[in-house]
This record gives structure tokens, sequence and C-alpha cells, in this order.
């Protein structure tokens, strides 16, 4: 047993370690004056997002790019507050914008709603992003930059969180950092199997060539990492990573600690669904980390086993996750939030980390006020 422990957690290091080296091979993106010459359709799917579409609303209207060069294609799928409503209201009329309707076709309405939206989208470069995200100024005028310096038909650029002082807000920090220290490390070391659809861009003409979202639209999430997959199959070279603080897209916290297992059951539900053979052992690796950590831990409690072996495994895995956090709460400047509450988070998310995986194996959840199988 002991054997077994030092073997996974020497993975777990070396892979965290590995993923750390190739963060900081991503080189920083230092964009220049062009003349703006991409034109975007930027996609934003919605559905009951009447709380959070104000902020970023006005996030849009301040984008720092020429009117002519952008349109936003909002898709509403079937809200029942009024979304729609806050957006005619409210966003100028100097704009290139229009609502439409979900053409609703598969078991995922995500998937639906972005397809509907390219098809009558009137650019090439297809921008996804989500309702409730905050969009910095220079948002697309950096996308375009990057596009004439590289030859590129999907760019994955990072997602930050707007964290307020909570405890619940710290935790899931430190989850999306870790998600996002690994997406651009795994970039680094030319392992491109992670990305974020709230900051994502492609060329329409290759993802019909692609066929879209087709093969896994039965599965309601993924529509940003099964799309990720089929670009790094036909052209791994193609897809880059625009590591650049111009062109952090941000998103909130949920709510509450049952709106939180939702949403990452919804994420884990796909795991099993990736076909790389690697990304399926890291999962499995990652689960054996944090079973490890709860059977000691509750091996302690029923006498089974000593408080010794917990605390060197709690501490091997805290010690060892720095060598990834580290760079990246620097790049995304959360260090004071991530350093307030980083061991109660590390201690607790084992247990939050197994339920999850728990649930998405087991049970449905619910999102959006829909329920879906896994």
């Amino acid at each position: 047993m002991i054997w077994f422990l030092i073997f996974i957690f020497s993975c777990y290091a070396i892979l965290i370690i590995s993923l750390s080296i190739g963060f900081r091979k991503v080189k920083t993106f230092a964009s220049e004056n062009t003349i703006p010459k991409t034109k975007f359709s930027v996609v934003i799917p919605f559905r009951n997002e009447a709380e959070k579409l104000p902020f970023s609303l006005k996030t849009i209207e301040e984008l720092n790019y020429p009117k002519v060069f952008f349109e936003i294609i909002f898709v509403d799928d079937s809200s029942e507050d009024n979304s729609v409503e806050i957006i005619e209201n409210s966003i100028c009329s100097n704009l290139n914008f229009s609502i439409i309707n979900n053409n609703r076709t598969s078991n995922s309405p995500k998937k639906d709603a972005i397809t509907s939206a390219i098809s009558i989208a009137k650019n090439n470069w297809i921008v996804t992003t989500d309702a409730d995200c905050l969009l910095p100024k220079n948002w697309l005028q950096v996308l375009d930059n990057f596009i004439q310096q590289n030859n590129t038909k999907m760019i994955v650029a990072p997602v930050n969180y707007k964290a307020k002082n909570s405890f619940l807000h710290r935790f899931q920090l430190l989850d999306f950092m870790s998600m996002q220290g690994t997406t651009i490390g795994g970039f680094g070391l030319d392992f491109k199997f992670m990305c974020n659809g709230a900051n994502l861009a492609y060329k329409k003409e290759d993802f019909i060539q692609l066929n879209g979202f087709e093969g896994n639209n039965n599965i309601a999430s993924g529509d940003d990492v099964f799309l990720l997959e089929k670009f790094v199959k036909s052209d791994k070279n193609s897809v880059c990573f625009l590591k650049s603080k111009n062109v952090i897209v941000s998103t909130f916290p949920v709510g509450s600690w049952k709106d939180l297992i939702n949403q990452r059951v919804r994420w884990a539900s796909k795991t099993g669904n990736f076909k790389s053979v690697k990304v399926k052992l890291i999962g499995l690796l990652i689960l054996l980390i944090n079973a490890s950590i709860l059977f000691s831990f509750f091996g302690c409690l029923m006498k089974q086993s000593s408080y010794t072996l917990f605390l060197i495994l709690f501490a091997s895995k805290s010690l060892i996750d720095l060598f990834l956090f580290l760079p990246t709460i620097k790049f995304f400047e959360q260090e004071k939030s991530f350093w307030e509450s980083y061991l109660l988070s590390s201690f607790l998310y084992p247990f939050f980390s197994i339920w999850v995986i728990f649930k998405s194996v087991f049970f449905k959840y619910d999102w959006k006020g829909r329920s879906f199988k896994k």
C-alpha cells in the first residue's frame, strides 16, 4: 500500500511540475499597433441571465474595436425571465447585434445555440463567450493582432473569476485556477486538451468542415473541449493559446454550494467521453490522489491508520500543487484571494472532488432550471 501511494504521488508530482514548466513555456503575447483586419461574429448564448446581463452588456459597449468589424449574436435558450428585454433596452443602437431563438436539435442546448448562431454568422471568425462574462476593452483588438501574427484556426484564451471575499468564492477560485493552469501548461507541453468556451475563437469554415459538434451533441456539456479535440486532430499546430492579460474574460462564481456541485457535475460528466487515453489517465490519477487522502482521513477517524499518514499525504499534495498554482495566480493576479483560504480549500477539495465524481456517474444534475442525464 505504501509503495502504491509513493508511486501515484510521484506520478502526480511529475505531472504538476511538467505542467508548471509548460505554463512558463507559453510566451506572453506582446500585441502591436496594427490596422484591424479581422471581422468577428461574437456568439453569446443565454438563459435566465437577467441578473448578470447589464454588467456584460456594458463591457460589450466599451469594446475598443471598429463597430463595422464585428457583430454580436445573442441566442435566447428559452429564457423565463426578462433577459431579452434587458438586451433590447440596454445595448447601444450603434452596435451590430441580433437576438435569435435557439433551434433545439440535440441533448445539448449550448451546442445547439452556438450552431444556430454560426448558421447565420456573417463573419468567418467566431468568438464564443457567456452572458455572465465581463469582456476586456481590447479583447477583439488583441485577438485580431494575434491572428495577424499567427497562422491559427482556433484560439484558446484565459478566463478569470470575479471572486468576492467569501470562502465559497475563494474555494471556487482555487478549483478554477487549477483548470486554467492545467490548460496553459498543457499548451506549453504541446498537449492541448483543455479550453473554456467563455473565451474561445475559431474559424467558421473549419467548424463547418469538421461538422461542428456532430458526434458529441448527445452530451449536454463540452461545447468547448470536444470541439478543441476536433481542431487538434485536424491540424494541431493551428490551435494556439493566447497568453495575454489584455484578453482575460472574467466570469462570476456561483452563489451556493448546491449550484457549485451541479456546475462541477456538469463539467465532470463529459470526462469519460474524451477520446485521448492520456486525458483519461490524468483523470484517473487525480481521482486516486484525492481518494487516497479521503480514505486516509476516514482511516484516522476509524483508527485504522495513523494521522501521520494523512498529514503526509495532505501536505505532499498541497506542496506539489503550488508548483502550478504559483505561476497561475501570479498571471491572473489572484494572490490575495488564493492565500486567504488555500489550506482549508485544499483540505476540503478531496471530499468535494470525490462527491462530484460520484454524482456525475450515478445521478442526473440540474442546471439553469433543467435536468440532465450524464
